[in-house]
């Protein structure tokens, strides 16, 4: 069973980046589609990007297209998401999440094995 901890979360003014990490342990990272999932307060859990297991196919809720970047390196057994362009409507917990499923999928209940999520605070 794989287990996932995110890291790169914090407070940054809107315009600006960060840089979340999710490092996998007990598994092999690229035995897994990777996802992003984001939980704002009193909001529900919403999908943020996926990645499939080589790394060639990626996917982005409209909302962080073009300024959000989903990456992988299977090798570090890590995954990636550049955020640029932040916006104070971005600011959320940030879980990352392993799906060992052949097919792509955007649906939280899809995805087998989550991390314990990092705060994003995007002040105006």
């Amino acid at each position: 069973q794989v287990q996932l901890v995110e890291s790169g979360g914090g407070l940054v003014q809107a315009g600006g980046s960060l840089r979340l990490s999710c490092a996998a342990s007990g598994g092999t990272l690229g035995a897994y589609i990777m996802g992003w999932f984001r939980q704002a307060p009193g909001k529900e859990r919403e999908f943020v990007a996926y990645i499939s297991r080589s790394g060639v196919t990626t996917y982005y809720a409209d909302s962080v297209k073009d300024r959000f970047a989903i990456s992988r390196d299977n090798a570090k057994n890590t995954a990636y998401l550049q955020m640029n362009s932040l916006k104070p409507e971005d600011t959320a917990v940030y879980y990352c999440a392993a799906d060992r499923d052949l097919r792509l999928s955007m649906a939280i209940f899809d995805y087998d094995y989550w991390g314990q999520g990092t705060q994003v605070t995007v002040s105006s």
